[in-house]
């Protein structure tokens, strides 16, 4: 009888326990929508697939005594939600840097006047845990610019330039572009 009642209560409570995760897994997509860019350019195919937040009013680069939502020299994911990944249908050079064609999860260490990108091959995760930095295929620091329009949500945005493709990231008044070049 008593383990009836126990297999009972167990039972309700991982029941709750499941809905409950569901419905905030469910309702974060609303607050931050899940995106996928795709981009051409010639032979080469780009796609990344990342979470778009919201400003919202609040201070999103800055340092963590300010409350920035996103604190300099810290692990950002690009994102909000999933891990942001990145597939390059064939071999580039990303900011000048060899990379292979392939998936990749692309995370962010932003500072005031640079930023770290790296290409990790850990994928498919969820949640703005860190990934495995032994994991990581390449780093690169790339240069921040300084906008005068705001960008309420966060974007990562392809276009062709005279040599090759620029991935941008935008959000608040801040922009980081990324060279990408197909290799020959």
């Amino acid at each position: 009888m008593i383990r009836t009642l126990i297999f009972i209560v167990l039972g309700a409570a991982l029941f709750i326990a499941i809905a409950v995760t569901g419905y905030n897994f469910a309702t974060t997509r609303t607050h931050s929508p899940l995106e996928e860019k795709t981009f051409n350019a010639g032979d080469l195919d780009l796609k990344v697939t990342y979470c778009r937040p919201y400003k919202k009013g609040r201070l999103i680069f800055g340092t963590e005594n300010d409350g920035a939502l996103v604190p300099y020299n810290k692990y950002w994911r690009l994102g909000a939600n999933d891990a942001t990944e990145i597939t390059f249908s064939l071999p580039v050079t990303f900011a000048g840097n060899p990379i292979a064609a392939g998936s990749y999860r692309m995370y962010a260490v932003p500072g005031p006047e640079l930023w770290e990108i790296s290409l990790n091959s850990e994928l498919g995760k969820f949640g703005a845990y860190p990934p495995d930095y032994t994991l990581d295929v390449l780093k690169v620091m790339v240069p921040v610019n300084q906008i005068d329009e705001m960008s309420e949500q966060f974007t990562i945005d392809f276009s062709n330039d005279s040599t090759g493709v620029i991935m941008a990231f935008i959000w608040d008044k801040t922009v980081v572009n990324i060279p990408i070049r197909q290799n020959i």
